[in-house]
């Protein structure tokens, strides 16, 4: 019996995932201590939480089919809520992107991230459609699958979430069957841009690099033309995007590089969160004993700089806890994807394991000063209801992928 039920139940994944809000929950509490007009976001994540376990368990034990059945009836209510959102949602900084409920603040661009992979895993899957990603009709519709909330989620405007998308895109076209040049000729103007941003050298390193690479793929002469083609136009235009952007999102990028230049504006976060993380040591200063945590230093804490409060407060010991956490998670939903012989499921996994990948990645890095500050939180840690719901939904599909990882349907 107790074989069974390892046989069918991932207690790694289950663990690692409530774990991780374990460490997100004493986060929270410590963030918040002392702080009565956010006093209450504790016991709404705790809720969360509680309720969490119900949804991951019910998706678990959920047929497979029922799951791909409703992916794209999820993907049209997400979109009808992210469209409603534009108009009777509630304006934080900028950005109208929640709905409040019963004192709840409802994200539906969050929800939309699952809807997404999920409808994006049943087109790829479908017997009945047959889809081929080296077809130019259905690339076009899968990447058609993407764009559309993506352009939703623009418009309120939340840039963070929009990159995202289009992270986990290529990734899940790739497991769908996309070949090795299709993605390079996709990613390879994204790399000489960021390069090319980088400076003039690196720009060079990129293109040289990108013509190498043609020879190893040797495609036909017009198509390695149109790729360097593009790489360097990709280059010459990062000025000119860059020029356009926000005064804001330029000191962003500005402070990635060198914090220092606005410490009051920009860069103020990077440099508390730093201070914190160096001043927790090997072992921490202690719960409830970490300074810039009490003493309210970083602004919203509980939200994307939660990480802080970890280093902070259990130091280098309790920092590395919770990476190998996200790592062991990670590797697991990767390996389930490779063993699951349902490719809905299988794509779901590739999915989702972009999106906390892109997460964490981009939410440490934030944190450490190595990428810019734009609105990313931690998985399972961060608080936000519609996030940890959103993880949790996630989570449930990854199990529920282990325990039909043998059934074809």
């Amino acid at each position: 019996m107790q074989t069974k039920i390892f046989e069918r139940f991932n207690f790694i994944v289950f663990i690692c995932g409530f774990s991780l809000i374990t460490f997100g929950l004493i986060a929270i509490y410590s963030a918040t201590f002392g702080n009565e007009l956010v006093s209450g976001n504790f016991n709404k994540q705790l809720i969360s939480a509680i309720i969490g376990i119900f949804i991951v368990l019910a998706i678990m034990y959920t047929p497979p089919k029922y799951i791909a059945m409703s992916s794209y009836v999820f993907y049209i209510i997400v979109l009808i809520m992210l469209a409603a959102v534009l108009m009777l949602g509630k304006k934080i900084k900028g950005q109208t992107s929640w709905f409040s409920i019963a004192g709840f603040g409802i994200q539906p661009s969050e929800f939309a991230k699952v809807a997404t992979v999920l409808a994006l895993a049943f087109f790829l899957s479908s017997k009945t459609q047959d889809a081929d990603v080296t077809k130019p009709k259905d690339f076009f519709y899968a990447v058609g699958i993407c764009l559309i909330p993506v352009a939703l989620i623009m418009l309120q405007p939340d840039m963070g979430t929009t990159l995202v998308f289009l992270f986990f895109l290529l990734p899940v076209l790739y497991w769908a069957g996309m070949p090795n040049y299709i993605m390079f000729f996709i990613v390879a103007p994204v790399i000489t841009a960021i390069c090319a941003f980088l400076g003039t050298w690196y720009f060079v390193a990129a293109v040289l690099f990108i013509i190498a690479m043609m020879f190893v793929f040797k495609r036909n002469l017009l198509i390695s033309v149109v790729l360097v083609s593009l790489t360097i136009a990709s280059g010459l235009s990062v000025n000119m995007v860059y020029n356009r952007l926000q005064p804001y999102q330029q000191k962003r990028i500005v402070s990635m590089f060198n914090p220092e230049s606005d410490p009051l504006g920009a860069g103020y976060n990077v440099i508390q969160s730093k201070i914190a993380i160096g001043s927790g040591g090997l072992t921490g200063k202690g719960f409830l004993q970490g300074t810039q945590t009490q003493l309210k230093y970083i602004p919203e804490q509980w939200t994307d700089f939660i990480f802080c409060m970890v280093g902070e407060e259990f130091g280098f010991a309790g920092s590395i806890a919770v990476v190998l956490l996200f790592f062991i998670l990670i590797w697991q939903t990767i390996h389930i994807a490779y063993m699951c012989k349902n490719q809905f499921l299988s794509i779901c996994c590739i999915g989702f394991a972009t999106i906390f990948s892109f997460h964490i990645l981009i939410n440490l890095g934030m944190i450490m000063g190595i990428m810019p500050v734009i609105g990313i939180p931690l998985p399972f840690m961060s608080y936000g209801v519609s996030f940890l719901l959103s993880n949790l939904i996630m989570l449930g599909i990854i199990l529920n992928a282990y325990r039909n990882r043998k059934d074809y349907v």
